[in-house]
């Protein structure tokens, strides 16, 4: 499978460690699908030119991600301030409006879109704020797209013809909220959604099915970027051809790794503000 996540890149600031990690959903999900066997991975997005983003560019030459059709922008990268509670679950305290990701859009020209045809699929998510950009990919690629929390019903329902695999974070919702949420993306084309919900089952329902899989139990060190480490190991597995239980069960596999190391996938380095 070849992948290419298109949308943000930031430096998760840990302000009590004095340390900071580079993330971002896009460079989350990336970096996860290639450490899941991915043949060839890559990341297009606006980077600024601060210390910070030098560390995200080294961190995914490691890794083996290609970012080369991404933009410089003279500016900050963002870095949201994170804390950790005594669960291992995040708590984000600060953030910064003047970044480059916050100043400027992505807008795909035709040499983007030549590349991103090259591909298998293409990941975005609604951190990334292209939702004008979807319909010129639908027809190229098969598209991903994490909505996080759905909180404009407006904005999820415009999206949704444009896409084919939804990821929706659904903790702490009911059974009826779920089922109505997924049917209104699947009744506008999206093959399947696929709702996390933190330490409860998650489930990926179709058209036909709803398939659920319970997260596999391990010393939680930090939850920073779970979510889209899971998003990362099913969309692997099930672009592969494997069944959607197959790919859920490599996604929670996915996830537990990502919860038993610091950061969305490592890489610390100390914090000078």
């Amino acid at each position: 499978m070849k992948l290419i996540c298109v949308g943000d890149n930031v430096c998760d600031c840990y302000i009590y460690e004095k340390k900071y990690y580079p993330g971002g959903n896009c460079v989350n999900v990336a970096v996860n699908a290639k450490r899941n066997g991915a043949e060839a991975v890559s990341y297009l997005g606006i980077f600024g030119n601060d210390e910070m983003a030098a560390h995200i560019k080294d961190c995914l030459e490691k890794e083996g991600v290609d970012y080369s059709k991404s933009r410089v922008m003279v500016g900050r990268s963002g870095q949201p301030g994170v804390n950790i509670d005594k669960h291992g679950d995040r708590i984000f305290v600060r953030r910064y409006t003047d970044t480059v990701q916050t100043m400027a859009k992505l807008r795909l020209v035709q040499s983007d879109l030549d590349e991103i045809q090259k591909y298998d699929l293409f990941h975005t998510s609604c951190y990334s704020f292209l939702e004008e950009e979807l319909p010129k990919v639908k027809d190229l690629v098969k598209v991903s797209y994490d909505f996080s929390l759905i909180e404009n019903i407006e904005e999820m329902l415009e999206a949704a013809p444009y896409i084919d695999y939804a990821f929706v974070s659904a903790s702490d919702t009911d059974e009826k909220y779920r089922q109505e949420q997924a049917k209104l993306l699947l009744d506008r084309g999206v093959e399947l959604v696929c709702m996390t919900r933190g330490s409860k089952a998650c489930e990926v329902h179709t058209k036909d099915k709803i398939y659920t899989q319970e997260p596999l139990q391990t010393e939680v060190v930090d939850t920073m970027g779970a979510g889209d480490s899971f998003i990362a190991g099913f969309l692997v597995a099930y672009m592969d051809g494997k069944s959607i239980e197959d790919a859920l069960l490599n996604a929670a596999e996915s996830a537990r790794r990502t919860c038993q190391i610091s950061g969305g996938f490592g890489y610390p380095k100390e914090l000078r503000d």
